[in-house]
């Protein structure tokens, strides 16, 4: 029987794994710390391990798990950036993730952030809850007929595209390759500053390396309408937080919601309500009226937490029996 050591983990990991390893008949262990230098002596007798986004996997990590013959880095993710491959490859370990789970969990979420920010529902929700019924302050617009600029048309870009279509926006997109079967449904394919400049609203959904770092900063929020919206429930390196701020501050920018942070994996997954938070950018974005913050909860959905189980005990087991993965965008090494 082999066994996976579990990191990061919460209650409804527990439940969602235990509950579908009937079908495997692995050994689960489970520890609710992040991954990290120090946390590794805590894996014992376990062939793989298993992580999430805010886990840190570097060489020095890697090279722990390897004297500790680990064999199996399985992601319960689709983003891997925290996780150094070079290093999973000088010391001979797999690496594998879940690269699409329900892609309408996370588009959905990033329209539902839309919706919020731009209606007011969660002010709104409150007011009435104290006896206020007045519409001052609450006043949104129409999304049918707005330009909605998406950078990134993978699995969620291309879900999230045919939501706002079916809100009547006019929908343009970015990306290294154009797909053709969004061309076909009424989506523009243009060029990166063409939907900074004409984008009304702007979400993100490219993964994060060298070229997306940043992508949103000060010279692109230059670019960018008066008043415009940003999304982003893809990875929080994408938005440099410091011009952000100052483009809420200078009233360029109009409405942020972010589902994901540069600095979350001291805060997210946390119940920090008793503490001091020491992070003053986060807490400098949470203190606009304009900007929505949720705990990269955009793929918390029954549907999603189920695909991320079964397809990674099918990753292991996979790589167990046969050391490959049928689908190759799952195996990164």
């Amino acid at each position: 029987m082999s066994k996976i050591a579990f990191f990061s983990t919460q209650p409804y990991d527990k439940a969602f794994f235990n509950k579908y390893n009937a079908d495997f008949g692995f050994e689960l262990d489970f520890f609710e710390t992040q991954l990290n230098p120090q946390t590794v002596i805590l894996i014992e007798n376990a062939e793989i391990v298993c992580v999430f986004v805010n886990d840190i996997v570097n060489e020095t990590v890697i090279k722990q798990l390897a004297e500790k013959n680990v064999k199996i880095i399985a992601l319960r993710c689709a983003g891997f950036n925290n996780v150094d491959l070079d290093a999973a490859k000088k010391y001979c370990l797999k690496v594998c993730r879940v690269p699409a789970y329900s892609p309408q969990a996370v588009a959905e979420h990033a329209m539902a952030m839309i919706l919020t920010l731009n209606r007011k529902t969660h002010k709104a929700y409150n007011r009435v809850r104290e006896q206020n019924f007045s519409l001052n302050g609450l006043l949104g617009f129409d999304l049918f007929g707005k330009t909605i600029g998406i950078i990134g048309t993978g699995n969620i870009g291309k879900a999230f595209s045919k939501i706002a279509l079916g809100f009547g926006c006019k929908v343009l997109a970015y990306d290294i390759v154009e797909n053709e079967e969004m061309k076909k449904e009424g989506v523009s394919f243009v060029g990166l500053e063409e939907i900074f400049k004409s984008s009304d609203i702007i979400s993100l959904h490219c993964p994060l390396n060298d070229q997306t770092k940043h992508v949103i900063n000060k010279t692109s929020i230059s670019f960018m309408k008066d008043n415009v919206m940003i999304i982003n429930t893809s990875r929080g390196g994408l938005i440099e937080t410091s011009s952000v701020i100052e483009g809420l501050k200078e009233g360029k920018i109009g409405y942020l919601g972010i589902d994901v942070y540069e600095q979350e994996e001291k805060l997210f997954f946390r119940d920090l309500s008793a503490d001091i938070i020491q992070d003053d950018a986060i807490q400098r974005l949470m203190s606009f009226p304009n900007v929505l913050v949720t705990a990269h909860q955009a793929f918390f959905t029954n549907e999603a937490l189920t695909q991320i189980a079964l397809v990674t005990f099918n990753n292991i087991k996979s790589l167990l029996e046969k050391n490959d993965i049928e689908n190759k965008t799952a195996l990164l090494v």
